[in-house]
């Protein structure tokens, strides 16, 4: 399943570091077994990154005050996208939580992929976890900048979000796909051109 919009389109231990270093906008950088060198930074400027993070805050604690124990949902914010995931009782509170993301502010859109069924196991939840990880530590062979693609799984439904080119959602998309346990691959992309790429990187290598 693809949700693109044009202008809206390793080792387990390297996994532990990019964990706790993507969501900054310095560069990363990480030394494998081969002695390959990995350069990351992020493509959300650091106004951007801190506005993603304020909308998360805000929005889970909508949630939290308006809906109560009674839905699991998850917040992922990037370049002012939000993906919400998670699990509600019913219908109807999963249209009540969408729009309790949508109007918060400047949030761009919203993709809701909240399920309506019983809450995952802490094994399911575990799981998760690690396909995450994974996913990421794939992304490296696959050429794929890991500060460029956030990924989220939900039941082993894996969500990418991010800026990226063409070529670089098609193969973050098969780096996903080869984890075994991946049931599905969700993109919620911004897919930009060669030049716009360009353009990005020279702006924020000036801030750095």
């Amino acid at each position: 399943m693809t949700v693109s919009f044009k202008r809206l389109t390793l080792s387990t231990a390297a996994v532990v570091l990019l964990g706790g270093a993507l969501s900054g906008c310095a560069p990363l950088l990480i030394g494998g077994a081969a002695g390959t060198v990995l350069v990351a930074s992020d493509r959300r400027s650091a106004g951007i990154q801190l506005e993603d993070e304020s909308i998360e805050l805000r929005a889970k604690s909508a949630i939290r005050d308006q809906m109560g124990t009674r839905v699991r949902v998850d917040v992922t914010s990037y370049n002012r996208q939000v993906l919400i995931t998670g699990d509600v009782a019913n219908a109807l509170d999963k249209q009540a939580v969408e729009r309790l993301v949508a109007k918060g502010d400047n949030v761009k859109s919203v993709v809701n992929e909240l399920a309506v069924q019983n809450t995952p196991s802490l094994w399911d939840r575990s799981n998760d976890l690690l396909t995450t990880g994974r996913v990421k530590a794939a992304f490296i062979d696959a050429n794929v900048q890991v500060n460029a693609v956030k990924v989220t799984t939900e039941r082993g439904v894996v969500y990418l979000l991010g800026r990226v080119t063409q070529p670089e959602a098609d193969r973050a998309t098969e780096a996903a796909r080869s984890i075994s346990g991946v049931r599905r691959v969700v993109r919620v992309l911004e897919v930009i051109s060669d030049e716009e790429l360009r353009r990005l990187q020279s702006s924020l290598s000036g801030k750095f």
